[in-house]
């Protein structure tokens, strides 16, 4: 796993519809790699929305030669008075508090929550680990996000979803599991549903 150290005002940016950590670019050979090569820089925006890669914990590496060359980023979204932090893929790691206390919470934490096996505890989050790695960010909202799309573990698709559902209620946590396609407006109030219920 390749580590790295938060720092404050290192972000990255570019002028195209992608954003990508500094050494995303390590790989040329990809075509979306290429449409991005050579775009970090230390400040940037998209309009007025600011992108600040912000450490994950993962592997990365597409074939059996490229293990572990370049990083896996988290991210921090700001625009205007919202804060919003998206976890991207990542195992538990206590980067997620050190990100909260550097940007003092989010209104909005989008968090991985599926494709956890303790065969791969670095590289996804059980729900559990989801809940703790919210309240490290200081979240407001929890959005889960990584679920009920395929399976790459051996749960069923719908354990993530009750597993979170049953955490945020036991603590009280206010939680949006959004339907596949739901549009999520920021200050605009929400009844979250149990969707999956029922099926199969």
């Amino acid at each position: 796993m390749i580590s790295w150290e938060l720092e404050a005002d290192e972000l990255v940016s570019c002028n195209c519809a992608y954003g990508c950590p500094c050494q995303f670019n390590a790989l040329p050979t990809y075509g979306y790699c290429e449409a991005v090569a050579g775009i970090a820089i230390k400040r940037g925006r998209f309009g007025d929305v600011k992108l600040i890669a912000t450490p994950s914990q993962h592997f990365s590496g597409r074939t059996l030669w490229d293990g572990d060359r370049t990083l896996w980023a988290s991210w921090v979204i700001e625009s205007g008075s919202e804060r919003l932090f998206y976890s991207g893929d990542s195992g538990y790691f206590p980067g997620f508090k050190q990100i909260g206390d550097t940007f003092g919470g989010f209104d909005v934490a989008l968090m991985e929550n599926g494709a956890y096996d303790s065969y791969w505890p670095t590289v996804h989050m059980t729900p559990e680990e989801t809940v703790r790695a919210f309240k490290d960010l200081r979240g407001g909202l929890l959005y889960v996000v990584h679920n009920s799309t395929f399976d790459l573990a051996f749960h069923t698709w719908q354990d993530p979803l009750e597993r979170i559902a049953a955490l945020a209620e036991r603590e009280q946590l206010p939680l949006a599991t959004a339907e596949i396609g739901e549009v999520l407006t920021l200050g605009k109030p929400r009844n979250n549903v149990l969707w999956w219920k029922g099926l199969r």
